[in-house]
């Protein structure tokens, strides 16, 4: 089997606060770049989309662009910018710092159901 896709021709693209997502369903992987623009953070932007009081997903990723910093839900925090790879367990917020955009990969697989409304 072989299954080649663009990310700049997403099967799925979900907006929200201060950012969107962009989603490639593939054979045992589902692909997904998540653009959070500044001032984005998961507690106000996705909060009430995801009807938790932090993001249950969990996630596999790579940075590309900007600053993202994660807060667990014991307190735990770390910051990552571009060129980091990370695991984020569920159970986490997190927001952009700086002035520039963060642009994230996760192919974690969770993506399927992040930031999708009802």
């Amino acid at each position: 089997m072989l299954e080649i896709k663009s990310i700049d021709k997403p099967d799925e693209r979900r907006d929200f606060p201060k950012g969107h997502l962009e989603v490639l369903q593939m054979t045992g992987l589902v692909f997904a770049r998540a653009t959070f623009e500044p001032g984005w953070r998961w507690t106000e932007s996705l909060r009430d989309i995801a009807g938790t009081d932090l993001c249950e997903v969990h996630h596999n990723g790579y940075i590309v662009q900007g600053r993202l910093r994660v807060r667990m839900r014991d307190g735990g925090e770390q910051e990552g910018g571009p060129g980091d790879a990370f695991v984020v367990t569920p159970g986490h917020d997190a927001w952009v710092v700086g002035d520039e955009a963060c642009v994230v990969f996760d192919f974690a697989g969770g993506m399927d159901e992040y930031a999708k409304a009802d």
